[in-house]
């Protein structure tokens, strides 16, 4: 009795003192700064709902650099650990999705998010909690004005509207040579609208005309006609519509039983392959701007494309063809590695340092350069829709010399 007495307090302290060590162990070998073990990343993705396209798109890419990143490892041989949580192309919930992952998960960065409504509803949460957050695709200006912890790895709106008008307005055979245009745009969207104001504002400067401006309600509206018809009778040349592919595909639809037949035109937000499946052959003879194009003959878009071809399949089991929101999952992921390897830790400050001061990252999608206001600097691709498939027609980039945008046509 005597001798049970004695040791059950002194198992009590052995096992305290192993729960204890355990947790000491742990803490050592997690993802918090000094850690050894798997660093964990955030990632905010629309897996579901309306855009989920976008990202299921950049989740792959982001996973195929994941696989070639932790190859190697970081930090000594480190590896990446990306926990993903779908926002179901919510703003609320990607807000939602991101607190989890900082507060639940302990993400040292969170990565996402492509729709630029959704990033505006969770950087201030990163930023609240000084996590490096970096957008793959949001293109409105007003994500890294939230703060000093928001980055993207995109070109933005004012850049992408005034090259959308510039190629429009070029002379051809360089662009369209057009100088009347009609607007047509979600008046609910942070990104429709931003688009819409840059692309006027420019058309306007070149001496070009805004003949119509009419709007709709992303995610409710899908008959265009009362606006379309307006716009017919205004005569423009072309028509920008500046929302996703969600509406772009039914626009192109009724444009045409309408008896429009001059260009459609958009930007980033109709990379999908539903504005082909929704609107078929009516978006023949259409245009939009790009981050990429799986036809540029670039040695890092091609070892891009080659390898997620040969990861991913179509539903018919096809090599699957990466689109612009892939190959910005992809860059943002290697962009973040990069960032924490040279802040040498995972000290939020340090990756925050780190990123704003990235110089000629050579991306798949082009050279990145972080500016001032923590946008990255890159040029982009025209594409022309025909016959179901996005051809590369122009690149439009600044001239060194003069600052100015110069459309330059490929080859084809």
């Amino acid at each position: 009795m005597t001798r049970r007495r004695f040791f059950a307090p002194l198992l009590l302290l052995l096992a305290a003192a192993g729960v204890l060590n355990g947790c000491e162990n742990e803490k050592s070998t997690s993802g918090g700064n000094g850690g050894t073990g798997d660093i964990v990343i955030g990632h905010v993705a629309s897996l579901t709902g309306d855009t989920a396209t976008f990202g299921v798109s950049s989740n792959e890419g982001l996973l195929l650099a994941l696989d070639e990143i932790n190859k190697a490892g970081i930090l000594g041989g480190r590896k990446i650990k990306v926990i993903t949580e779908d926002d179901r192309s919510l703003p609320d919930e990607a807000k939602t999705a991101c607190e989890k992952l900082i507060t639940r998960d302990s993400a040292i960065a969170i990565i996402g998010e492509i729709a630029s409504s959704r990033s505006i509803a969770m950087a201030p949460v990163a930023q609240d909690n000084k996590i490096p957050m970096l957008s793959p695709g949001s293109t409105n200006p007003k994500v890294t004005e939230i703060g000093d912890y928001v980055f993207r790895a995109c070109f933005i709106d004012p850049f992408q509207g005034t090259a959308v008008a510039t190629f429009a307005m070029a002379p051809k055979p360089e662009g369209l040579g057009l100088k009347r245009f009609a607007i047509l745009y979600p008046v609910n969207s942070d990104y429709g609208m931003g688009l819409r104001e840059f692309f006027g504002n420019a058309v306007k400067k070149a001496g070009g005309e805004i003949v119509a401006d009419e709007a709709y309600t992303e995610k409710q509206d899908v008959d265009f006609r009362g606006q379309l018809t307006k716009i017919k009778q205004a005569n423009p040349e072309a028509i920008f519509c500046s929302g996703y592919y969600t509406e772009a595909g039914l626009i192109a639809q009724q444009a045409r039983e309408l008896g429009i037949t001059v260009p459609l035109m958009g930007g980033d937000g109709w990379d999908s392959d539903q504005t082909v499946k929704i609107g078929k052959s009516a978006t023949n003879n259409c245009f939009f701007s790009n981050h990429y194009s799986a036809d540029e003959d670039r040695p890092e878009v091609k070892a891009f494309v080659e390898a997620y071809r040969g990861r991913y399949k179509n539903p018919d089991g096809s090599p699957k063809t990466p689109d612009a929101m892939a190959i910005l999952g992809y860059d943002a992921m290697r962009l973040m590695a990069d960032a924490i390897t040279r802040a040498g830790g995972t000290d939020g400050d340090k990756i925050r340092a780190a990123l704003a001061s990235t110089k000629n990252f050579q991306g798949a999608s082009g050279v990145i350069t972080i500016d001032d206001k923590r946008n990255a600097q890159k040029s982009l691709v025209i594409l022309e829709i025909k016959d179901g498939k996005f051809d590369y027609v122009a690149s439009v980039a600044p001239d060194p010399q003069t600052g100015q945008l110069k459309v330059r046509r490929t080859s084809k």
